[in-house]
């Protein structure tokens, strides 16, 4: 056995993992392959031609480092760990990103890298810049906006805002949310390319876009400074602010620029111009920026020149790659116009399906109640035809009603008639019996004078005969019976004997004037107990008349008639018909 067989051997590959802003990716590479190699391999997968702003970057001792292309991979200071770690990035940033990034997978890593870079703060950005960059964004990545669709709170798992910006303001997130929404509802019918472009637009022109910065000094002695490497030029910044430079020199103006382990030179162009000197941290540092700044100033120098057949045919291929999009978004466009048009159709008949369905059941409810209506109403009809068979024989009974109360009325016009005429009647007999009581009175009041002269005459007559009686009645007595005891019998006696005298010495006028008197009264009684009787009558025929009068009114006040005419009494007939019956009542 030899002494080389018990060596071990080389393996002939090595691990390799690359991170790229959208993916990862592991290679299995030969220990032969130098930067280039592995380059070339990652931007072939990608499908990448526009490898001049894409590099490899590694990790080295807390220091960023480029993988170059000339070296062997293995021979340089690259982490010994399996896989190999490398992050795809963008080194170099363009000018104009509308003029330089042709194809499409460049404007998505660059994108990307930006969006990365704004929302770590590496890049400075306004909360309003942010907000609108946040909106192109989320266009970029949801298509254009649908409020059905896009209901509030999904942007709650995206990462849109850089922290500065959302702690600067008390706003919750459903505040920025709508703010974003509002901005993002008006990027309508832009593609995802073009959104990403407008992105990078606007992130181009933020003062940190694109540069590199690097801790310097001027002396070794001097307080720190930063040194910045963009696609302009170098700039020197103050430490507190990287947004202003103090002091720059542009690619057009610089001459050459070299470095000498720490100390770093920069020649003006202008011989005139001192030579300006500062220090890095380390030469790996200079090293780094060395790189940069000759990357940096061959793209600006390439970007003054005529594109190269390779360019160019990019730009073409990349100028139909992009009309043929466009081409296919109109077409897509109009198909989604159509399709939405067609689902607005869709909806607007099923809408209208729904509705005439709704108008049918409703008509064929409308149809139901109207037979239960017509059923109703021929009920009704029915009813209303017997109620008005009612009607009319409750009007023919009116009418007959109304017919015998105009008799009735008649009648009772006719009784009104009599009873006036009774009545007048019964005041002409009341005059007459007025006229003959008057008479009667003065003839009484005659008799009554007779009466009373009679009466005297009488008077004096029983004075006389009692004068002649006590003339001759002692004569008589003596003569006849002896003088009685005296006591209360004789005086009686004396007393009644006058009695028999006046009985027979009556003058025969006074009989004669007393039996007159006596049958005058007589008729008088007989003649006022008739009268009496007609009054009674009368009455009861008033009465009478009162009460069927009272009956006829009653039916027709039950009946909603007008009350028949009644006429009443003069008011001088009544106060000489109250005036007889006053005077009969006394009678």
């Amino acid at each position: 056995m030899s002494i080389l067989g018990l060596k071990k051997k080389q393996p002939k590959t090595f691990k390799v993992k690359v991170i790229t802003m959208d993916a990862e990716m592991e290679f299995s590479c030969e220990v032969k392959w130098k930067g280039k190699d592995l380059f070339d391999l990652v931007c072939r997968t990608i499908g990448l031609r526009e490898t001049w702003f894409f590099g490899l970057r590694y990790t080295v001792k807390d220091t960023h480092a480029w993988l170059k292309h000339e070296k062997r991979v293995l021979d340089q200071e690259v982490p010994k760990d399996s896989p190999i770690t490398f992050h795809f990035l963008a080194k170099f940033f363009p000018e104009k990103v509308e003029e330089e990034l042709v194809q499409e997978i460049t404007q998505h890593l660059f994108f990307l890298q930006v969006k990365k870079q704004i929302l770590d703060e590496e890049i400075f950005c306004s909360p309003e810049a942010s907000v609108l960059l946040a909106s192109y964004a989320v266009q970029a990545k949801y298509g254009d906006y649908d409020p059905n669709f896009h209901k509030p709170g999904f942007l709650a798992q995206d990462e849109l805002l850089p922290k500065r910006v959302l702690m600067q303001y008390q706003m919750t997130p459903e505040m920025w949310e709508e703010k974003i929404t509002a901005w993002y509802a008006e990027h309508r019918n832009i593609a995802r390319d073009e959104a990403e472009m407008e992105y990078l637009k606007i992130a181009q022109d933020l003062d940190m876009y694109g540069v590199s910065y690097f801790s310097i000094t001027q002396n070794k002695r001097d307080k720190e400074l930063l040194l910045g490497v963009d696609a302009q030029g170098l700039h020197i910044y103050s430490p507190s602010s990287k947004l202003n430079p103090n002091k720059s020199f542009p690619w057009s103006g610089i001459r050459n620029i070299s470095y000498s382990e720490k100390e770093f030179t920069i020649k003006p162009l202008d011989k005139k111009k001192d030579v300006f000197k500062f220090y890095s941290s380390q030469l790996r540092v200079n090293k780094l920026i060395l790189q940069l700044c000759i990357g940096n100033h061959d793209l600006f120098m390439r970007r003054r020149k005529v594109d190269s057949i390779e360019v160019q045919q990019m730009k073409a291929q990349a100028k139909e790659e992009k009309a043929r999009k466009k081409m296919e978004r109109q077409i897509l466009s109009r198909e989604k116009q159509m399709r939405e048009e067609a689902e607005r159709a869709k909806e607007e008949m099923e809408r209208r399906m729904f509705q005439l369905q709704d108008e049918a059941r409703m008509a064929n409810e409308a149809l139901l109640r109207s037979e239960e209506t017509a059923d109703l109403l021929a009920e009704k009809a029915q009813i209303a035809e017997e109620e008005a068979k009612l009607l009319a024989h409750k009007a023919a009974e009116a009418e007959q009603e109304r017919q015998r109360l105009e008799v009735t009325a008649l009648k009772t016009k006719e009784e009104h008639r009599l009873m006036e005429q009774k009545m007048r009647e019964a005041e002409q007999l009341a005059v007459k019996l007025v006229e003959q009581s008057e008479r009667r009175s003065k003839e009484a009041d005659h008799l009554k004078q007779d009466l009373n002269e009679a009466k005297d005459a009488e008077r004096r007559a029983k004075q006389k005969l009692i004068e002649i009686t006590k003339t001759t009645y002692p004569l008589i007595a003596a003569y006849s019976n002896p003088p009685p005891p005296p006591g209360p019998e004789n005086v009686d006696v004396q007393m009644e004997m006058p009695a028999p005298h006046r009985l027979d010495f009556k003058d025969p006028d006074m009989k004669r004037l007393s039996m007159e008197i006596e049958r005058e009264r007589l008729e008088y009684m007989e003649k006022s107990k008739h009268l009496q009787d007609q009054l009674k009558e009368l009455k009861s025929e008033i009465e009478s008349l009162k009460l069927e009068e009272q009956q006829q009114i009653g039916p027709y006040n039950m009946r909603g008639y007008a009350e028949p005419p009644y006429v009443a009494p003069h008011s001088n007939r009544n106060s000489a018909y109250m005036a007889q019956m006053a005077f009969f009542e006394e009678v």
